[in-house]
């Protein structure tokens, strides 16, 4: 299953994510207010969505199928991959493009990779 998703179908599976589970009528309105879709949208989206594998949609009850940390992994393992040849150095380097960040956020970066350093 490919868990690669375009901007406005993560978006869309955001609502699901932060809501679920949820009536179907409640999804409507939320992506309503938070997309601006109208009802006929939100159901076709709705639609592919179940079809590729990422939300169920049983018995007016739509819940996802997949982890929002899933598809964030695979998108930025993508990004990684095919912008920075696989380089994460490079990828940071480009992230921070010159900003600064605050040492609690230094501190975060530092135990992250300690976490994940190979013995």
């Amino acid at each position: 299953m490919e868990l690669k998703l375009c901007e406005s179908d993560f978006r869309f599976m955001c609502v699901i994510w932060e809501n679920e589970p949820l009536a179907s009528r409640d999804l409507v309105i939320k992506c309503n207010e938070a997309l601006g879709w109208k009802k006929s949208t939100t159901y076709t989206v709705l639609k592919k969505m179940t079809e590729k594998g990422f939300a169920k949609n049983e018995n007016s009850v739509v819940t996802s199928l997949i982890e929002k940390e899933k598809v964030q992994k695979a998108a930025s393992e993508h990004i990684v991959e095919s912008s920075f040849g696989g380089s994460l150095p490079s990828f940071l380097a480009s992230f921070f493009g010159g900003k600064k960040i605050s040492d609690k956020e230094a501190e975060e970066l530092k135990a992250l990779i300690d976490n994940f350093t190979e013995e």
